[in-house]
């Protein structure tokens, strides 16, 4: 069986993540095979498996510190929030169904027999399990049917880390109160404590370590520095998304910070490139004038469009467009780029609105969601990234859409009451209509991509582009160096710039240097040596 050490925290984006991905990459160094484990994630930023099921990125995140093959397993409990009171549960991999919080919350203790069946798994392969827990333990009115902090812990007899954020302010308050709100046999589970995000002279810190240490009878086992390491965020809380402002560099990347932002993790290869910066923008007053606008994903396609129809965002952006600013869409932000946008099942809003009219494509909702991992190549572009044309990609698709050519004999009836009652579909300044995917080869230059599916073995092509306007299904697109250098090359070249700058190195290595600098600071600022204590002693609790 395998060792467990659980990281829990004072309260949401305290470092549980990253510091569990640290130990991980410790151990993983010290010759241990590890495991992540998370038995219940609230993020939209998810991942499919080899075997074409979802999960959350932060476990993938910590497999790559590991050394090992992300497996559902590592994350059997996935909840992607839909809305501010609902979100859609996702168990071992597949969608159960959307629930709303109060539902979720009286059966989710029925889903323990899958936590444990998951952590099982992982515990007759692996040496030692590293388990993350969420939010923080002491939220009172959610403990007693507690499955993913105090509950995963005795369940999987856990020693704790119970981890506070410093940079915030009032370390010793959250550990102490923490620890404090707690019930005497949920306190005895914390083995250690770890101050995070230190910035300054240690000495100045020691009397309140010792008086924390005095006061909860729990050693301090680390004071972790701010670390300025590149690794992926698991949701809306990323620090990243909020350099709206930031001086735009010699290529200005903009990301639209939808409300309901999934797998921003897309674009993360662009902030290791010279000379590039990408910024995650809001508002119209942040926008400015990038060299290409993503349009990201999204966890509900037709809510986050009208929210930039209703704060301007969608004017400066088709604006942006007409003046030849390069828009590129993934997946929730592909079908935003359409001409309508379907709901007949209630996937998300229901009914139809009209989209962006950039590309003359309509979407519709289906309840099945496509789960698969995927690899191709861009077929023949026009525009300013016609440098993409050939360049070879991997990625993965996780949607619950249909994007197909639009029928132009549909009479659009039904339109939402807040959208107009007549369509008109955008045209160029040439007089043409947008190009779109088609299923007969001689025409799929107006497709994007060609891809093949590496669960069913399917060959198909994928998204569309027209003018300076392309949108795709594919997450992780921009991941190999050769795609993101080719965009970069290309902007470059419209500009009129030498195509020997925007050069990146092996996006997958240069992750690999990052967990490496990880642990580096974790073990210079941790004491290993007791962590290895905890690991081994345990704690005497049973199932």
């Amino acid at each position: 069986m395998a060792k467990a050490i659980m990281i829990q925290g004072t309260m949401s984006n305290v470092g549980k993540s990253v510091v569990a991905a640290g130990l991980c990459r410790i151990f993983h160094q010290d010759g241990y095979r590890v495991a992540p484990f998370k038995s219940q994630n609230m993020a939209l930023n998810s991942f499919i498996t080899k075997e074409g099921l979802e999960m959350g990125r932060a476990q993938v995140m910590q497999a790559e510190a590991a050394g090992v093959e992300p497996l559902v397993a590592m994350n059997p409990i996935l909840l992607k929030p839909t809305n501010d009171v609902g979100s859609q549960v996702i168990v071992n991999g597949e969608v159960l169904g959307t629930m709303n919080a109060r539902d979720y919350f009286k059966m989710k203790k029925s889903l323990i027999p899958d936590i444990m069946k998951a952590y099982d798994d992982l515990d007759r392969e692996y040496d030692i399990i590293v388990i993350e827990g969420a939010g923080s333990p002491a939220e009172i009115n959610l403990k007693q049917d507690d499955i993913v902090n105090m509950g995963m812990a005795k369940l999987a007899k856990a020693p704790v880390l119970l981890v506070g954020d410093i940079d915030r302010g009032g370390v010793f308050a959250q550990l102490y109160g923490t620890c404090e709100l707690l019930e005497p046999d949920e306190k005895e589970l914390i083995k250690g404590l770890v101050i995070n995000k230190f910035r300054g002279d240690k000495s100045i810190l020691d009397p309140g370590v010792e008086m924390l240490e005095s006061l909860t009878g729990i050693p301090v086992v680390g004071v972790t520095p701010y670390l300025h390491v590149s690794l992926e965020d698991e949701d809306s809380l990323s620090e990243r998304l909020e350099g709206g402002s930031m001086t735009p560099e010699l290529i200005d990347l903009a990301v639209i910070r939808l409300p309901r932002i999934s797998n921003f993790t897309d674009f993360n290869i662009f902030e290791s490139m010279e000379g590039v910066s990408i910024r995650y923008v809001s508002s119209v007053r942040q926008l400015g004038h990038p060299d290409l606008i993503f349009l990201p994903g999204t966890k509900n396609t037709m809510r986050d469009l009208l929210w930039m129809r209703q704060n301007g965002l969608e004017a400066a952006i088709l604006k942006a467009g007409q003046a030849g600013t390069v828009i590129f869409g993934v997946c929730g932000g592909y079908q935003m780029l359409g001409r309508t946008i379907t709901d007949a099942e209630g996937v998300e809003e229901g009914g139809t609105i009209r989209g962006m009219g950039l590309l003359d494509m309509d979407t519709v909702f289906e309840s099945e969601k496509a789960r698969t991992r995927v690899e191709g190549r861009f077929l023949a572009p026009g525009g300013i990234l016609k440098g993409l044309s050939g360049v070879p990609f991997a990625g993965y698709e996780i949607h619950m859409g249909r994007t197909s050519p639009a029928d132009h004999s549909t009479v659009q009836s039904g339109m939402r009451p807040d959208e107009p009652e007549t369509f008109a579909f955008r045209t160029f300044s040439d007089g043409t209509k947008p190009s779109s995917i088609r299923d007969d080869s001689a025409e799929e230059i107006s497709s994007l991509t060609a891809i093949t599916d590496l669960i069913s073995g399917e060959r198909k092509t994928d998204g569309a582009w027209e003018g300076n306007v392309y949108g795709t299904y594919v997450h992780g697109i921009f991941d190999r160096e050769e795609v993101a250098e080719a965009i970069v090359r290309c902007l470059l070249a419209e500009k009129g710039i030498s195509e020997n700058m925007g050069k990146t190195m092996d996006f997958a290595a240069f992750k690999e240097t990052q967990y490496d600098l990880l642990a580096d600071g974790l073990r210079a600022n941790l004491d290993m040596k007791a962590i290895y204590r905890i690991l081994e002693e345990g704690i005497r609790c049973c199932r």
